[in-house]
């Protein structure tokens, strides 16, 4: 199972409450008041572990919940304080705390009793940007005989924004990225544990019979988002050959066969160069097709996997095996990855052009640079490893162009 998505709820540990005694020894009249301090509720703790891959580990536990100080004890023994929760994530993992619940006709620093007082005694004030007229809250309405016309200001609508900007607004705020390995971050802070009553004994006050009560920990719902590290990442259509070119240029097995979505999970990939010692992590996501940033088919779910990635490599299958044309894939792969998000773009990529072994290839490759200008196309066979050490070669360079290698 590949979990690259979980909404999890968290809490850190109650502060213990500080206690309240009196000292009580042999010899000592009137020891004075010796209540010790609750101990400190324990943090949740997000760590970052290059050994993981997924987030199937919070998809079966949801609820971080950190254990919380114990009270203070008498002779002036502080309460032991809570272990802390440790829970290693993938590096690369992003962390957004969701917003609260916005309840109807409530306004910032409104609560839900004010609210029913305003609906019994006075009028709701209307929402912002709708105007109140006589027959109640409703939009305003112009009528010129049998016509009607809604009165809608243009100046007050936002500018239309990308699918990613959409999707960032709706998950809330950014808090955490962990992308290095060992890398922490403090879900949420454990309560501190309230003081015992010897804390407050004065000259004037020698027996205080009281003591704090115990801070509560942070809570709160967080969504966690994967999005895995690598260098190069392989974009194509179902079928373009990206599992067969990932398998040629590692030792990553991704499944193979000869239907569409084959790959329903990314795959990883590390091209090692023997002469350097170099190594390169390559991403292999699941196909595009058209409308893939509208939920359409599988690319969708793993858009967000190419992000982190330096270099985008644009796999074309200059067969048309299914029936498409090569420049039309590459034209809608571009689409697809504006519509998704316009900075993609801006990655440096790089054209291969797979299954040259087949007779129409040729054609279709001169026909494509015809289309197509202005781009450097690298023709491989990855089924028969024909022009794989020049597509490493080829990403290597594009990463050390960027400053990666």
């Amino acid at each position: 199972m590949f979990i690259d998505e979980i909404k999890v709820y968290s809490r850190a540990g109650h502060g213990g409450k500080g206690c309240v005694a009196f000292h009580r020894e042999a010899y000592r009249p009137k020891g004075g008041p010796s209540g010790g301090n609750g101990g400190n509720g324990g943090s949740v703790i997000l760590q970052a572990d290059h050994d993981l891959n997924n987030l199937v580990q919070q998809f079966y536990i949801p609820r971080l919940i950190a254990e919380e100080g114990h009270c203070g004890l008498g002779k002036g023994m502080d309460g032991p304080g809570g272990k802390d929760l440790l829970i290693k994530v993938p590096c690369g993992t992003l962390v957004y705390r969701l917003t609260p619940k916005v309840i109807p006709g409530l306004t910032v620093g409104q609560d839900e009793e004010e609210l029913e007082e305003l609906e019994d005694g006075e009028p709701v004030p209307p929402p912002a940007g709708i105007l109140p007229v006589s027959a109640g809250i409703r939009p305003v309405f112009r009528r010129s005989g049998v016509e009607m016309a809604y009165e809608l200001n243009l100046a007050d609508e936002e500018p239309e924004k990308s699918s990613e900007e959409v999707r960032q607004r709706d998950k809330g705020e950014l808090v955490a990225d962990l992308t290095q390995d060992g890398q922490q971050f403090v879900l949420c802070q454990g309560g501190r544990g309230g003081l015992g009553n010897r804390n407050f004994a004065t000259s004037r006050r020698q027996s205080p019979r009281f003591a704090q009560p115990g801070e509560p920990g942070e809570e709160g719902d967080f969504l966690l988002e994967l999005r895995l590290i690598a260098e190069v990442g392989l974009v194509g259509y179902p079928n373009a050959g990206k599992s067969t070119l990932l398998t040629a240029i590692s030792h990553a097995r991704p499944k193979i066969a000869a239907y569409p979505f084959t790959t329903l999970t990314p795959q990883i990939g590390i091209v090692e160069y023997p002469k350097d010692y170099r190594r390169l992590a390559v991403c292999d996501v699941p196909g595009l097709i058209e409308g893939a940033h509208n939920n359409v088919g599988l690319g969708h779910a793993f858009l967000r996997h190419i992000q982190r990635c330096k270099v985008l490599v644009l796999l074309v299958d200059m067969a048309g095996i299914d029936g498409r044309k090569p420049w039309d894939d590459y034209r809608q792969l571009l689409h697809e990855l504006e519509l998704y998000d316009p900075a993609l773009l801006q990655k440096p990529r790089c054209v291969v052009a797979n299954k040259m072994d087949e007779s129409v290839s040729e054609a279709n490759l001169k026909q494509f640079k015809r289309k197509v200008t202005k781009t450097q196309v690298l023709p491989i066979a990855a089924g028969f490893d024909q022009g794989i050490e020049a597509f490493k070669e080829l990403i290597r360079e594009a990463v050390e162009a960027v400053g990666g290698a």
